[in-house]
């Protein structure tokens, strides 16, 4: 099975500024992340940040922020049940809904197209055993197909990032790459954006 780009959402979780200097290639992991948000952006593929307790650990790294449709600050490790679900599922036409009654009820010309799922979670973040572990395995409850970006993904020591690498692989995550994504999301070099994602692979 291939990434595709319409079917396609990304989370970024919790690259954040008092985090990110503890963990071990930090530099070259937040490189790949902010290459991966660029192509998305360029996909048109929605990108969700998160940040674990951002009073204590400051707000996401401004270079990722700028490029996250909207980011969710949590106290859980996990962020899907603090406001990542509802962002990845929304209720198109609930809005338009009437107070007491449903999206259905209204006519159909008042009613917001209901745009189609995007049921594949591509993730990457710190750290890699705990927040984005957590965040994994519970989006896989929630029926959604994940792809872990490994090398947009770290922890304080190799040896608990490859734990949890072993781990979301044995639930059935997928374990992709940057580049991977990249090419899976345009699928041929004729796609419109190739260039424009071959200079920021480059």
């Amino acid at each position: 099975m291939l990434l595709d780009a319409a079917e396609s959402q990304l989370v970024l979780v919790d690259y954040q500024p008092r985090l990110m200097p503890a963990i071990a290639g930090g530099p070259a992991l937040l490189a790949n992340a902010v290459r991966l948000a660029n192509i998305a952006r360029l996909m048109v593929v929605p990108a969700w940040g998160t940040e674990q307790n951002p009073a204590r650990l400051g707000e996401s790294l401004p270079e990722i922020r700028a490029l996250c449709d909207d980011t969710l600050a949590k106290t859980s490790f996990s962020a899907v049940h603090q406001g990542l679900l509802e962002r990845l599922r929304p209720v198109a036409s609930a809005s338009a809904a009437p107070r007491g009654g449903n999206a259905r009820s209204l006519p159909k010309q008042l009613r917001q197209p209901e745009a189609p799922p995007r049921n594949s979670v591509v993730i990457a973040g710190c750290e890699a055993h705990v927040c984005l572990l957590q965040t994994a395995l519970e989006l896989q409850d929630e029926e959604f197909d994940v792809w872990v970006v490994t090398d947009a993904c770290g922890s304080r020591t190799e040896r608990n990032r490859d734990a949890a690498f072993d781990r979301l692989a044995a639930a059935g995550a997928e374990l992709v790459s940057t580049e991977m994504v990249a090419f899976e999301w345009m699928r041929s070099c004729e796609h419109a954006q190739f260039k424009a994602v071959q200079a920021l692979i480059k």
